[in-house]
C-alpha cells in the first residue's frame, strides 16, 4: 500500500504501512527550551513490528526515517529511526521502561550505500530461507509453524518465529539450520494475534489490521461482547485472521453496555394488555432504543414496536397486576415518507449486473436471427421453379425501366447497340439445356 499525502519523506506515513505501529511527532515542530537538552534516546523499527530503544550519540545526528546501523549482541543491526524527542519517554512508559533501567545499546553511524544494499540483500533471502526451514521441520515431524524469518544486518545471525500449541524440542532443528545457513539460530515463539500482527493482511473490513498498524495491547476477548451487540455467533464472521475473535468487538463495547441499562433485564419478556392480549419480545434494537413484539397466542402475527421508555411503563403495570389498553397506532402507508439518498454516479460505475442483460440481450437477438433465417430457408425449399423464376424476374426492375424510356440508348436504333443478354425459359415438365433452341 502506497503512503498517503507527504509520504516517508515528511515523517507522517498516514496509511501505516511503511511505519507499522508509528507514532505522529506533534512535539516535531516546538522547540525546546533553552536550558533542557534534547532526549538522546530514540526509537528505530526493524522487520514488522518489531521496535527497540538506542542512545543517540552527540556527534551523531539523525532525523526521523533514516536508516541508521545500531549495535547489537553479536555484530550490528541495521534498521530505520521511526521516533525521537519527548514522544519516546511515553513510549518507554508503555512499555514498561524507563531511563535508568539498564544500559541502552548505541546508534553507531547513519547507513552508508553498501549498507542499504545489504539490508535488501538480506531481505531477499528471507523467503527461500523461511521455506527450506519449513522443509527441514516437516522431515523432522515438529508440530510447529514457522511463520516468519529475519536476518541481522551483518547476516551473522537469523531469527525464526514460530506458532505452537505444545512444547517442541527444536534442538536437532537448530543444528540442520545452522548448517543449512552457515549462521547463529534464534527460535522465538509468538502468538497468534502476534503472528498476524507482524505478517499484516486485510480485515473483513477493508482496512489493514489493526494489530499491525496501531494496537499494541491484545485484550481478551469474549463471545459475550457478540451477545451485548445482537451479532450472529457465527464463527467464521466473528474470528479474524488469526483464528481469534476480532478485536475490534471490544471497541464499541462500552457504547452497548451504557445503552443496555435502560433496556429491562428479562430476555424472555412478555407484556399482557386488556382484552387477553398478549405479546413477546422477539428483537431488540441498541441503537434506535426499540423493541419488537409479535403476539404471544398467533403464529405469523403483526409485529408492534414500542419505544423502551414505553416498554418500562408496561412492565412496571403488570408487575403491579394492571392489564392497560394497547395504545398502538398503525403506521398509514400513504404518509409514509420515502427517503431519497442523494447518491450521484461520479465514478462512472454502472449496475453490476450490466454485462448480464448485454449478454441476454445479444442472445435473444442471436435466437430470433437463427429462428428467421431458418424459417425464409424452409419458404425458399418449399417453392417450385416458376416460382423462382419469377421472384427472380420482379428482382430485375432496372431492366423494365430500360425498355421504357425513350432516351435509353438502349432503346436507339444504333447498330453498334449490343444483343441482349440470351433468357432462358423454365419448363416445368422438362429441364432447360445449356444450348439454344433452332427457329422452326
Amino acid at each position: 500500500m502506497a503512503c498517503g499525502s507527504g509520504g516517508c519523506s515528511s515523517g507522517s506515513c498516514s496509511s501505516g504501512a511503511c511505519n507499522k505501529l508509528n507514532t505522529f511527532d506533534w512535539l516535531a515542530e516546538m522547540e525546546l527550551p533553552p536550558h533542557q537538552k534534547p532526549f538522546d534516546i530514540v526509537e528505530v523499527r526493524f522487520k514488522g513490528t518489531r521496535k527497540e530503544f538506542y542512545r543517540l550519540p552527540e556527534n551523531v545526528e539523525c532525523y526521523i526515517n533514516e536508516v541508521v546501523v545500531v549495535e547489537s549482541e553479536h555484530g550490528y543491526d541495521i534498521g530505520t529511526l521511526s521516533l525521537k524527542g519527548e514522544l519516546v519517554k511515553i513510549q518507554m512508559k508503555k512499555n514498561n521502561r524507563t531511563e535508568d533501567q539498564g544500559e541502552f545499546r548505541k546508534i553507531i553511524r547513519k547507513a552508508n550505500e553498501a549498507d542499504v544494499a545489504k539490508l535488501k540483500e538480506n531481505q531477499e533471502l528471507e523467503v527461500p530461507t523461511m521455506y527450506k526451514a519449513r522443509s527441514i521441520a516437516m522431515e523432522l515431524g515438529l508440530s510447529m509453524k514457522l511463520s516468519d524469518v529475519e536476518y541481522q544486518g551483518d547476516r551473522r545471525k537469523a531469527v525464526f518465529y514460530y506458532t505452537a500449541e505444545e512444547r517442541v524440542d527444536f534442538r536437532e532443528l537448530i543444528k540442520r539450520l545452522a548448517d543449512a545457513f552457515k549462521v547463529r539460530i534464534e527460535m522465538r515463539q509468538i502468538g497468534y494475534r502476534q503472528e498476524a500482527g507482524r505478517l499484516g493482511g486485510i480485515g473483513s473490513c477493508g482496512r489493514e489490521l489493526c494489530c499491525s498498524t496501531w494496537l499494541t495491547d491484545f485484550k481478551l476477548v469474549h463471545t459475550n461482547a457478540a451477545r451485548y451487540q445482537n451479532l450472529s455467533l457465527n464463527q467464521l464472521k466473528l474470528s479474524g485472521q488469526c483464528g481469534k475473535l476480532k478485536c475490534c468487538l471490544n471497541f464499541e463495547l462500552d457504547s452497548y453496555l451504557e445503552a443496555l441499562k435502560e433496556f429491562p433485564q428479562n430476555t424472555h419478556l412478555v407484556l399482557d394488555f386488556a382484552n387477553d392480549k398478549s405479546y413477546k419480545l422477539v428483537k431488540t434494537d441498541i441503537l434506535k432504543r426499540i423493541m419488537w413484539f409479535a403476539p404471544k397466542s398467533e403464529m405469523g402475527g403483526e409485529w408492534i414496536h414500542l419505544s423502551v421508555k414505553e416498554v418500562n411503563k408496561y412492565v412496571e403495570q403488570n408487575n403491579n397486576g394492571i392489564r392497560p389498553e394497547l395504545n398502538y397506532a398503525k403506521p398509514d402507508a400513504n404518509k409514509l415518507v420515502k427517503v431519497e439518498l442523494d447518491f450521484q454516479n461520479d465514478m462512472g460505475i454502472d449496475s453490476v449486473t450490466r454485462l448480464d442483460e448485454r449478454e441476454r440481450q445479444k442472445n435473444r437477438n442471436n435466437k430470433n436471427k437463427s429462428g428467421r433465417g431458418n424459417f425464409n430457408k424452409a419458404q425458399q425449399g418449399n417453392r417450385n421453379p416458376q416460382q423462382q423464376a419469377n421472384q427472380a424476374n420482379q428482382a430485375k426492375p432496372t431492366e423494365n425501366k430500360a425498355v421504357q424510356n425513350p432516351n435509353n440508348p438502349a432503346n436507339s436504333n444504333n447498330p453498334q447497340r449490343k444483343k441482349p443478354p440470351f433468357k432462358k425459359k423454365f419448363n416445368n415438365n422438362k429441364p432447360s439445356s445449356n444450348e439454344p433452341k433452332s427457329k422452326e
